[in-house]
């Protein structure tokens, strides 16, 4: 065990609260290690499961939350594979990292978690074994640690094949067992160095309350693990059980449904001697994690000298339902073109350039949009895969679920002179965006780019332009023809000769990197040029982590960011 992982050994003696992001939760990217090293008082970073190879994991929604802070999840493992993750975090440990890097591990035998282990060996302080996933394929997750001469097999077989590993081998265990800590024993007994408790509680079902039907999309029925405060007192039930058979020389990771300071010490109390903070991020912006976790520290300190604290960790806590489900009935659909489709709900969503929502349909999944109209709420809906695909099959009466929304609204600087400009779908950020502009009198050009070898849709008319009507000074369509993109090649009129402008980017990142870059080269300031980056989401919520860009979760700051920010902290978006 190396001298850093050594460090915390017997730190649940001690008045001291060491913190440790866990597997699948917030830490899931690169960008997001580095950012809780850089930004955090976090103590340990723990990465998600990887495997040998990449798992593209199960389809969306993959999270739902049935009580405020209280969530159930069947990710399915999803991850980069082995090649992929191993390059990212030798570039994070070539360039320094503060806080412990703990590697957590997924395979479905002992050959393929010896290759791990010897591959991220070198660059972990602690390499995690997940044998606690619920709803993994058989073989993986809790069909090894549900058994303890398995689990202890699997340990065992891995201290023999690599002796010389530098890094501690700690297990993580799922709660779901008669006597988790016989396993914890036979698993110390073979050589783990410590434990990870607890894993996901679970499976359980989760139906959405309006139709009755399963939320998440997995083999399993819908079935996923449970986390958060609900399962609080089993986490620290199992690890008092597992540390009163493992006595004080084992590491012990402690996690499951911790919130606040009085959590946080219940945990260290049962035996843990770093407390895992996971699905509490999830009810909590991604500004206020860094003042969280501090204050978090902080509150102990004071607790464990005797003192009295006013429970402001807890303050950052939303305590609302952030993915609550609510029905709408399609009112009209419109095929503008065969891969696009404008589809308009009843009901409402205040929605603001810089925010998006989920649409839902069960049984199919789930997928962020943009809100093209609040009133009458439209979305537009482009074929991208089968979830797409599926809601042109939608008819007219037929129910579709929105939750969110998602995101922090863009706040329009005022300029005499705006331009925004569009490729394909990216048109549907655009009439909210000219309606929040417009207030300012800002002369507004809107430019839009298609693919459609016709601009005008079924009813005749250009695309969209009654989204724009009375809005916007000028708006042009312009088919690519041949060429794509052709529509960048229109900027310099709408710019040559207009002071004080600011530009307005939405689509494809490829269209938006070619577009500011034309766009300095004819005299606009970075910071003047705006992105719209509609990055991946699963949750909407920054649990999974997958819309990072630099340091920032778009779900959180909102998909508007300034070319500036992103040449200079996300740059590989736009290459």
């Amino acid at each position: 065990m190396t001298d850093r992982i050594s460090s915390i050994v017997g730190a649940h003696l001690s008045d001291r609260l060491l913190l440790s992001t866990v597997s699948g939760v917030a830490s899931t990217k690169k960008e997001m290690i580095r950012w809780f090293d850089k930004d955090t008082c976090i103590d340990v970073i723990t990465t998600k499961s990887f495997q040998v190879t990449a798992n593209p994991g199960n389809r969306e929604p993959v999270v739902c939350e049935v009580a405020p802070g209280d969530f159930g999840n069947s990710v399915g493992l999803r991850n980069p594979g082995m090649d992929v993750a191993l390059a990212e975090l030798e570039k994070l440990r070539a360039n320094g990292l503060g806080s412990l890097l703990n590697v957590s591990v997924s395979a479905s035998s002992i050959e393929d978690f010896v290759t791990l282990v010897r591959a991220f060996d070198h660059v972990a302080d602690s390499i995690e074994l997940n044998f606690s996933c619920p709803h993994a394929k058989a073989g993986f997750g809790a069909s090894i640690g549900s058994d303890c001469s398995i689990a202890s097999s699997y340990v065992r077989g891995i201290r023999e094949a690599f002796p010389q590993q530098k890094s501690a081998l700690l297990v993580k265990l799922t709660p779901n067992v008669d006597d988790i800590a016989s396993i914890a024993i036979g698993c110390i007994e073979a050589g783990a160095d410590g434990i990870v408790a607890i894993n996901t509680v679970g499976p359980r079902l989760y139906t959405e309350k309006h139709s009755g039907q399963p939320i998440l999309n997995n083999a399993l029925g819908g079935k996923g693990g449970a986390s958060g405060a609900w399962i609080k007192d089993v986490a620290l039930d199992a690890v008092r059980s597992i540390r009163t058979a493992v006595g004080d020389g084992p590491v012990i990771i402690g996690m499951g449904g911790v919130q606040d300071a009085h959590d946080a010490i219940a945990m260290v109390e049962a035996g843990a001697d770093v407390v895992g903070i996971g699905s509490v991020f999830g009810t909590i912006a991604q500004q206020d994690w860094p003042r969280y976790l501090s204050t978090l520290k902080d509150e102990v300190a004071i607790l464990c000298k005797g003192g009295r604290i006013d429970d402001r960790a807890r303050s950052f806590i939303s305590g609302v339902n952030r993915m609550e489900y609510v029905p709408h009935r399609i009112v009209k659909l419109m095929e503008h073109t065969p891969e696009m489709l404008v589809m308009e709900l009843d009901g409402t969503l205040e929605c603001h350039s810089g925010q998006f929502a989920f649409l839902f349909v069960p049984g199919i999944g789930e997928k962020p949009f943009s809100v093209a109209h609040n009133d009458p709420l439209t979305f537009l809906i482009r074929r991208r895969g089968a979830f797409t695909n599926a809601m042109f099959d939608l008819k007219v009466g037929d129910t579709v679920y929105t939750r969110g929304l998602y995101g922090r609204p863009l706040e329009t600087p005022s300029s005499r002179n705006a331009l925004l400009v569009a490729g394909g779908s990216g048109v549907a950020v655009l009439p909210s965006l000219c309606r929040m502009i417009e207030p300012s009198h800002a002369h507004i050009d809107v430019l839009v780019g298609t693919s459609a070898s016709s601009v005008k849709g079924c009813d005749g008319k250009a695309l969209f332009e009654d989204w724009f009507r009375g809005h916007a000074d000028s708006y042009e369509v312009i088919a690519d023809d041949g060429k794509v993109g052709r529509v960048l090649d229109h900027l310099a009129e709408h710019v040559q000769g207009r002071e004080d402008l600011k530009a307005y980017l939405v689509g494809p990142e490829k269209f938006m990197a070619i577009a500011a870059s034309r766009l300095v080269d004819l005299g606009l300031e970075r910071e003047d040029i705006l992105l719209s980056l509609e990055r991946s989401t699963l949750c909407g919520i920054g649990l999974c982590g997958e819309c990072v860009c630099g340091d920032r979760l778009t779900c959180q700051w909102g998909t508007f960011q300034s070319y500036a920010y992103i040449m200079d902290n996300a740059s590989e978006l736009l290459e």
